[in-house]
């Protein structure tokens, strides 16, 4: 029987300053004396049948980013140290499996079978972690071990840079254990602080900040399944048993949910992350069940689980204080139901398709509201949109509003009084009763310069025609500031009424 042919060697290629340097190979290609950073010309000519495909910068960030999501499952603390690692911080994480040898085991062998190369190293500092993955034996070290574990190492394991390197290589200083106990005078006055600081921080004399890639949710549950689940019906069982421990810990705070997120792992390393907004302070499981159905229900084939989701985490990314709720007969419950009516069509079609009416400081009337999201404040719009018309005593506004007023051609009785007859939009209209006028002054700063009326003062009418339909009409400007050479009022139509 004969023996299986031996791998071609693997390099991966990229442009470094002017010349193509290998930037990745793999033990086939390492076994036969090439190494990274070696000119791709030099490397073609020690192994002329060497394989090599082009780098691809982009791909390799995304497909990082990738792990790095999948990696959320051990610590939401995650960080991308590009270009080929990522920095996990595993404090008080390790108790979920079982201890730091246990959850190095489930990183391994996910990420092998994944079909990745890997090295994994533990240790009390970010600096001496990536020295032991990058330049050192892959292991977990203790508290206290840094010294030792840094010492034998070259200076490129502090993450320092190639010039700062190559000249302390000149002063014969290679390895760290030459710089750890010279005086530290010297070496801040020939090659900067960043040595000494790198040094430090290595060693955990000085604290070195993480970052995380995603910000940490304030309150967070979930649940690890022995076999994975794909079906919708056990994603919202799952859910809800999520919901109930968050509502617990809200609880004993006094918060309540204002955004949700709901994070699902496949099995194949893919994360699905499913986000829902409320309109005020949430702190009830089945309301945060019911949002993610009509989410679900709005992804569909989107979801994709795949061949199953083995872990899920339900999270609070945005808590606010919600005092306990007392019910009476003041008929308050009638706003709760609005919120969840909203919460619900928000889920479903989106958060920026549900909106409500903000109060704006004008009476004029396209101007004087804004729709906003539902969501977005947790204050009820439509009920401070009322209480402002209420304080001023407006006159009742059509339901139906024009997005701008159309000019129209009036005929009145009386210069002050309302139309006869108008037409718009071709069609005439008799009017047969009519309702006004309401007096509107313009804003001396010209506060809806934009309109052909400008800040020209209006007198509202509401008018009925022969045909039983309502209109809310108007009329720009004022007889009696009539001036020689000057433009008649002018007639709009502004809106309709139901």
């Amino acid at each position: 029987m004969r023996d299986a042919a031996p791998a071609l060697p693997f390099a991966v290629a990229g442009k470094r300053g002017n010349a193509e340097t290998l930037v990745a190979i793999d033990d086939a290609a390492e076994r036969r004396g090439l190494h990274i950073g070696m000119a791709l010309a030099q490397a073609r000519a020690m192994y002329p049948a060497l394989d090599v495909v082009q780098e691809d910068a982009d791909a390799d960030a995304q497909l990082l980013e990738g792990i790095a999501d999948w990696c959320l499952r051990y610590t939401p603390l995650v960080v991308c140290d590009a270009p080929d690692g990522l920095l996990l911080d595993i404090t008080g994480c390790t108790h979920l499996y079982n201890g730091e040898h246990e959850l190095v085991a489930d990183l391994a062998g996910r990420i092998e079978r994944a079909g990745f190369a890997y090295r994994i190293a533990i240790a009390s500092t970010i600096g001496a972690a990536w020295a032991a993955a990058h330049c050192g034996e892959p292991a977990s070290y203790a508290c206290g071990e840094e010294r030792s574990l840094l010492a034998p190492l070259p200076l490129s394991a502090l993450r320092l840079a190639p010039a700062t390197v190559a000249a302390l290589a000149r002063l014969g200083l290679k390895r760290i254990g030459d710089i750890i106990d010279l005086p530290r005078s010297p070496l801040t006055a020939r090659f900067g602080a960043g040595l000494l600081r790198q040094l430090d921080r290595a060693l955990g004399h000085e604290h070195e900040p993480l970052s995380p890639r995603l910000p940490v949710a304030p309150y967070v549950a979930e649940q690890r399944f022995a076999e994975p689940i794909a079906r919708e019906e056990d994603v919202l069982g799952t859910v809800e048993r999520l919901a109930v421990r968050l509502v617990f810990a809200l609880e004993r705070r006094g918060d309540g949910a204002r955004r949700i997120e709901l994070t699902l792992f496949r099995t194949d390393g893919e994360v699905r992350r499913i986000a829902a907004g409320t309109s005020r302070p949430l702190r009830d499981a089945h309301d945060i069940r019911a949002l993610f159905v009509e989410r679900l229900t709005a992804l569909a084939d989107a979801l994709d689980p795949g061949f199953g989701f083995d872990m899920a985490r339900l999270s609070v990314v945005l808590a606010e204080p919600c005092p306990p709720e007392q019910i009476g007969i003041g008929g308050a419950e009638d706003g709760v139901e609005i919120d969840r009516l909203a919460d619900r069509l928000s889920a479903r079609l989106g958060a920026q398709r549900v909106r409500h009416l903000i109060a704006q400081d004008s009476h004029i009337p396209e101007i004087a509201a804004a729709t906003v999201p539902a969501q977005m404040a947790a204050d009820d719009g439509w009920a401070a949109f009322r209480r402002h018309r209420t304080a001023a005593e407006l006159a009742p506004r059509p339901l139906r509003l024009l997005m701008r007023p159309e000019p129209i051609e009036a005929v009145a009785e009386v210069p002050d009084g309302p139309p006869l007859r108008f037409r718009w939009r071709r069609a005439l209209h008799e009017v047969i009763a009519a309702d006004g006028p309401e007096r509107i002054e313009g804003a001396w700063w010209s506060e809806h310069g934009g309109h052909p009326s400008g800040n020209l003062a209006r007198d509202y009418f509401r008018v009925e025609d022969k045909s039983g339909l309502r209109f809310w009409l108007f009329r720009a400007g004022l007889y009696r500031d009539l001036v020689p050479g000057a433009v008649a009022p002018s007639w709009f139509v502004h809106g309709t009424y139901a």
